[in-house]
């Protein structure tokens, strides 16, 4: 009975999330063929245009009072909106509600198999905690990987913006031609950097604010280089020539230090999945086998075993990660 129900309770989950998710990603593809932002917007920006009646729920029912609700939920645990600009940073295309709805299903999803794998209770409740660490993790991918892909488009961005500077255009045009031949996320950032110089604000402010945005530390030092420039003077091309090269080189620097610690990074995830993987299996062959680890001081060494794994992995990444 209890299995029917989770099973009931995960196949309502999943399909509601396939919904929300569906429509939102159906969205942001037509923002993309206008040539719009994919930006979801705040919770604040949501509440407000609610309020003027620019806007209505775009889910009706259930899922528009479940998104509702898991909204107010994010606006009082996360006041500061943490979540909605780390999910503009990753460009998923999804409001902070929905996306906590999509990480429960999951969670549900996944304690309905553990459930069905192992037949215990304590061992399923392992699976929203693992969701709620995946869907976290998601998302800091999403915005590392965007992050490098910027990191790797710039130096080559740069030495096209200081080629159409050689050639006489303006520093916004050069960097609007520069947009029109570059791809994502570098072409999604400058362009919005164009976006907000055309409505008035300076262009260095406006690539200091794109900087913030990417925390990317080579942004910041054009900018910075940009700034001295425009104060002191001197061929803004030529700068940009030299900063190119330098980040260009640095980039090579950085991808030998990737290569070199590759094994021990790959040891640490090796040696951290093998031992719940193991556990699993046992679990599966013979539940009665490891069913002492389920109470008193068997709990206190399953617990324990757990967070040596875990300390171990962030000791192994942290010694061979090296800041270039």
């Amino acid at each position: 009975m209890l299995v029917a129900l989770v099973i009931a309770l995960a196949g309502a989950g999943l399909m509601g999330a396939f919904a929300v998710a569906n429509r939102r990603f159906e969205r942001g593809a037509v923002d993309e063929l206008l040539d719009l932002l994919p930006l979801a917007p705040t919770p604040a920006e949501v509440a407000a245009a609610e309020a003027d009646g620019a806007v209505g729920p775009e889910l009706d029912g259930l899922a528009g009072r479940a998104t509702e609700l898991a909204d107010e939920v994010v606006r009082r645990v996360d006041p500061r909106h943490a979540l909605g600009r780390a999910l503009d940073q990753a460009r998923i295309p999804l409001h902070p509600g929905e996306y906590l709805i999509v990480a429960a299903a999951g969670g549900l999803a996944l304690a309905t198999a553990l459930l069905a794998l192992t037949g215990s209770i304590p061992f399923a409740l392992v699976g929203p905690v693992v969701a709620a660490v995946v869907s976290a993790r998601l998302v800091r991918r999403r915005i590392v990987k965007r992050r490098k892909a910027f990191e790797a488009q710039l130096p080559d961005a740069l030495s096209l913006v200081a080629s159409s500077l050689s050639a006489g255009h303006t520093f916004l045009r050069s960097i609007q031609m520069m947009c029109e031949e570059a791809g994502p996320p570098l072409s999604e950032e400058f362009g919005l950097v164009v976006a907000e110089t055309r409505l008035g604000d300076p262009l260095v402010d406006s690539l200091e604010r794109m900087a913030a945005r990417l925390q990317v530390r080579d942004m910041d030092m054009v900018v910075q280089a940009i700034r001295i420039q425009q104060t002191v003077g001197g061929r803004l091309a030529t700068l940009l020539h030299t900063l190119s090269d330098f980040i260009r080189m640095r980039g090579e620097l950085r991808r030998e230090v990737m290569i070199l610690t590759a094994e021990g990074r790959m040891s640490a995830y090796v040696l951290a999945g093998l031992v719940p993987f193991l556990f699993v299996t046992m679990q599966v062959l013979n539940p009665t086998y490891v069913r002492p680890l389920y109470s008193g001081g068997g709990l206190i060494l399953l617990i324990g075993c757990g967070l040596s794994v875990v300390a171990g992995m962030f000791m192994i990444l942290r010694m061979v990660k090296i800041d270039v």
